[in-house]
């Protein structure tokens, strides 16, 4: 068991306090920034003219900043890096701030140190927030615990773990101690690649550090094991989560199904749906019922094993337990439906989910539009185009780019004149050329029965035996005869 027992009350302020550090955090900086001073400032504006320009290398950026006559203030710093940070190559900010920090000195504050590291950080120059880092300990400023998150989270995904996992173990260097906020962020960053045994190895080492949050964490690991998709390690959370008194909720179960499912994918694909059905009645015996969500992750498995009679049985499973299903659960079905050539039960799937009332987001129609294509029934993708504009959803500009080129290819020159002449009529710009509607320059795809090459039969005629060769096969007999019979003797 890793944790002991913690309060409720303790878990939910931690986690509306990460939450809003999170979130609004970066926001709120970037709007007090903005508010801060107006781009129309002389200083400000002759700054971020400087940096965003294109022309010029980095030494040709230092000298027009060295003719700057302004006030440099810490805030104005943070002001510049703001407006530039989406016009400007990240070499000229880091050689910008460079500049500010050797003429400012140690007038620039730790907060605006720290803005720009997470502003390296967020736009994955790893360079340049490894420069910042080191000469932030040398400086020996304070590093926030926002800052430490973000580092920690990009340095997990650039797969540098030991290095994010070795700046939490010497947080005491840059005086950002090591409590239940950094150490939830290193555990978060590390389980949600996979690394769950490093993860737990810093909840072993900082138990008491985490009193309160054992939610949160028992959440965290249960997620780093299942991206690794260990089963047995994923159960072994959901049972200390039940001897340390924190009941596993639906994420957790959810997370559990998942990660049983993609094992079995690869492993016991016939195994899907009883482990899977074993899983939510376990649910319900924790009075957890599953939700949509649970069954569109075996839905998702089936379809990919393309598991067809079974993916109709759980959705069939899914309406008798009373779970609606939404518009993911049908198109996972009628996904699969289409790509086994079951055409016209994955159209029924279609409608009922129109007759339910849901209406789907785009990716509904484009992926199945294109499915339907590549199957080579584009009369399908039609009649599936025109339930898509019963529904009025708009943005149909990717399906014509898709199901015009595919008529004239295939021939049907007269329905992609009328396609094109209907989205001309919505105004709808498209992305292939209306050269394509001729004849003359697309090329009609003919398919071709292939032939194998084969060989031609010779009729092999055998001739008579020569005399010569009748009194050569008498003379091995006869020779044959006599070795016998001398044997026999």
């Amino acid at each position: 068991m890793i944790f002991s027992r913690g309060t409720a009350s303790r878990w939910t302020s931690f986690l509306g306090q990460r939450r809003i550090a999170r979130h609004c955090e970066p926001r709120h900086r970037r709007l007090y920034s903005a508010q801060l001073a107006p781009r129309t400032l002389p200083e400000l504006q002759d700054l971020c003219d400087a940096v965003s320009t294109p022309i010029g290398g980095l030494d040709d950026l230092e000298l027009s900043l060295d003719q700057f006559r302004g006030r440099l203030t810490s805030s104005l710093v943070t002001q510049v890096i703001d407006y530039c940070r989406d016009e400007a190559p990240t070499r000229r900010l880091l050689r910008f701030f460079s500049w500010a920090r050797k003429n400012l000195g140690f007038n620039l504050e730790d907060k605006d140190f720290n803005y720009a590291i997470e502003m390296f950080a967020e736009k994955k120059d790893h360079t340049a927030m490894d420069i910042l880092i080191s000469d932030l300990g040398k400086e020996g400023r304070v590093m926030d615990k926002r800052t430490y998150s973000v580092v920690a989270e990009k340095l997990v995904n650039l797969g540098r773990e030991g290095e994010a996992l070795g700046l939490f173990k010497n947080l005491e260097k840059f005086k950002c101690p090591q409590d239940s906020a950094t150490a939830m962020a290193v555990v978060h960053a590390l389980c949600s690649k996979g690394h769950a045994k490093m993860a737990e190895g810093v909840v072993q080492h900082h138990k008491s550090k985490l009193e309160g949050i054992e939610p949160c964490i028992y959440r965290c690991l249960l997620y780093g094991w299942s991206e690794k998709e260990d089963v047995k390690q994923a159960r072994r959370i959901i049972k200390e989560m039940k001897s340390a008194g924190c009941m596993p909720d639906l994420f957790c179960f959810n997370t559990f199904l998942r990660c049983l499912c993609e094992r079995n994918l690869k492993r016991n694909p016939s195994g899907l749906i009883p482990e899977s059905l074993n899983v939510m009645m376990e649910m319900r015996t924790y009075m957890i019922v599953p939700n949509s969500i649970s069954y569109n992750i075996v839905l998702s498995c089936l379809g990919r094993a393309r598991r067809v009679k079974e993916s109709c049985q759980i959705l069939d499973q899914m309406k008798k337990s009373g779970c609606s299903p939404d518009w993911v659960s049908y198109y996972l079905v009628a996904r699969v439906l289409y790509l086994s050539r079951r055409f016209g039960k994955g159209n029924k799937i279609v409608d009922e989910m129109i007759e339910q009332g849901l209406v789907p987001e785009h990716k509904f129609y484009y992926d199945l539009i294109g499915i339907l294509c590549g199957v080579e029934r584009v009369n399908h993708a039609l009649e599936l185009f025109e339930r898509m504009k019963s529904c009025t959803l708009g943005r149909y500009g990717p399906v014509y780019d898709v199901l015009i080129p595919k008529l004239c290819r295939g021939g049907d020159f007269y329905k992609a004149r009328e396609l094109w002449d209907e989205a001309a009529s919505k105004s709808i710009t498209l992305s292939c050329s209306e050269d394509m509607l001729s004849p003359q320059v697309t090329e009609v795809f003919k398919p071709v029965r292939k032939v194998e090459d084969v060989k031609p039969m010779v009729c092999m005629i055998e001739e008579p035996p020569s005399q010569n060769s009748r009194a050569r096969g008498k003379m091995r007999r006869k020779k044959k005869k006599k070795g016998y019979k001398r044997g026999m003797k």
